[in-house]
């Protein structure tokens, strides 16, 4: 995986899925700047409004990483990622980089 590319996460105790761009890829862990996929539709339907919840910045130390995965077509169904796209016309590592972050 290459940095800032859009990943999902699955981590363990306690059993989580986190979906947003791949800050840093260290021995220690992963940081990912990103959002609980559970929360994921009322994120996505709030961004661009008053009321948009913002992404988080958080380092998961690699025991607790079980498994990352790329945001991709899957045949006809759009990705995660392709339905940010249409919404907000930007690609993520854009959209996370005019809130300051690299």
């Amino acid at each position: 995986m290459k940095l800032h590319s859009v990943v999902l996460l699955t981590l363990h105790t306690p059993r989580e899925r986190i979906w947003g761009l791949l800050m840093d890829l260290t021995p220690a862990g992963i940081t990912v700047c990103g959002i609980d996929l559970s929360a994921f539709e009322d994120w996505l339907s709030q961004v661009g409004t008053d009321e948009e919840m913002g992404l988080s910045t958080v380092f998961y130390p690699l025991q607790r990483v079980e498994r990352v995965a790329m945001d991709e077509r899957m045949g006809n169904l759009p990705s995660l990622h392709d339905r940010f796209q249409l919404k907000t016309m930007k690609q993520l590592v854009d959209y996370v980089e005019d809130f300051g972050f690299k």
